[in-house]
């Protein structure tokens, strides 16, 4: 997805745009019709075959949907993708749940991944980086984009105890079922029937890594919620697959897009080879993480009648909460559309808010905050050497392809 600046909100015809189509964030911008919507109608209903959603644009709008589970439910489907359907994970994912289930499901898992425990993984994952960024170090043309698509995947296969040999077939796969329309992905006639491959492919792969850890337990993320216990009830087999899968997507959802956003949009400006310079990651990182906001959506359903701005919410209304104009909201932060690493505060919702907060971000930032040091340290400068091709996805705001030129530091 395209990161733009600032348009005349006047200039937008916001019914000529279709933000639920893949296509829009593969070739197209919303970020003028975020910006457009925000300034005349920050919460406006998007009609969509027989029914539609509501989407929200502003920070102070989505934080409301998104912290308040009495309001706005997660257990109906929190993607577009299930505009319309019941989610058949409600009430069994903790994605799909609302508190206090969804809290005591969560606990286990968020206590496994505590800033401490995943920093003792920072070697193993500082190896995966340089072993990914290998080719670059040859001056030949690389790309950028298709090695940090493996990242996420080597980082979670780590913590989640599977072959490293599954590990290239496992990040297809999940791009196939978030990404089913883009070409290089849909493996099938539709992208319909992709998203179902994918899909079956990778609950029968959890079923069968589920069985051989009955046998053998491991030290892992899969034992780990095999063991968690819910008011005094273990969870199911179809719960401890739902929430393989949820963990896997959230994994390859956020950690590559971030720095390709950044690179993307500093290449060969004087302000990316002030970020490989020695220095502090920590800011970069969340300037990264608001700049690129990978996740782009995450939807809800209205409780009940409920006040929003000026619109009125129906009960079992969907809503759609757009992260990625959230985080460019005038109001909340200065100059918005400038890739600042000194911005402070930087209050971005990019691992979402509220109950349903990214329970992986530590993850996440561990590995981006290793991946940023290590390109700094390895490397003085990048040059772009072919065309950005972003992802054909309404859920991963994705770059697909980018290839550069590196000069290694001495």
């Amino acid at each position: 997805m395209r990161l733009s600046g600032p348009v005349d909100p006047l200039s937008v015809d916001l019914d000529a745009v279709d933000l639920t189509d893949p296509r829009t964030y593969a070739h197209g911008d919303p970020h003028p019709v975020w910006q457009a919507m925000r300034a005349r109608e920050p919460v406006r209903w998007h009609p969509k075959g027989d029914g539609g959603f509501w989407s929200v644009t502003t920070y102070d709008d989505a934080s409301f949907v998104l912290r308040d589970h009495t309001a706005f439910t997660s257990e109906r489907g929190t993607l577009l993708s299930l505009l319309g359907k019941d989610d058949p994970a409600g009430g069994r994912q903790m994605a799909a749940t609302d508190p206090p289930r969804h809290t005591r499901m969560r606990a286990p898992l968020q206590r496994a991944l505590t800033i401490k425990a995943v920093e003792h993984s920072t070697d193993v994952i500082a190896g995966q980086v340089r072993r990914l960024l290998a080719p670059a170090r040859s001056g030949e043309p690389f790309d950028l984009a298709e090695a940090l698509t493996e990242l996420p995947m080597a980082v979670a296969g780590m913590l989640m105890g599977l072959p490293e040999e599954d590990w290239p077939r496992l990040t297809r796969l999940t791009l196939m079922s978030i990404a089913a329309e883009d070409p290089e992905y849909m493996s099938q006639s539709t992208p319909e029937e992709t998203s179902a491959l994918a899909h079956r492919e990778l609950f029968a792969y959890f079923a069968e890594v589920v069985r051989l850890r009955h046998r053998k337990p491991g030290d892992d993320l899969i034992t780990l919620l095999m063991n968690t216990a819910v008011d005094g009830e273990p969870l199911g087999p179809g719960e401890v697959l739902s929430n393989c899968y949820s963990l896997l997507l959230g994994a390859n959802v956020t950690t590559p897009y971030v720095p390709l956003a950044v690179f993307d949009s500093l290449l060969g400006t004087p302000a990316l080879d002030d970020l490989l310079s020695p220095h502090s990651v920590s800011d970069t990182l969340e300037e990264a993480l608001r700049w690129a906001s990978p996740a782009n959506h995450f939807m809800r359903h209205a409780q009940h009648d409920v006040e929003l701005g000026t619109s009125r919410i129906r009960a079992g209304d969907a809503v759609v909460v757009w992260l990625g104009s959230a985080n460019r909201d005038e109001k909340v932060f200065t100059d918005p559309y400038a890739f600042d690493p000194r911005r402070k505060p930087n209050r971005h919702m990019a691992f979402g808010s509220g109950a349903h907060y990214c329970v992986g971000h530590t993850v996440a930032r561990v590995s981006l905050r290793t991946l940023l040091t290590e390109l700094g340290e390895g490397f003085t400068s990048f040059e772009r050497a072919g065309e950005t091709e972003h992802l054909s996805s309404n859920f991963v705001a994705g770059i697909k392809h980018l290839v550069v030129t590196a000069k290694v530091r001495n």
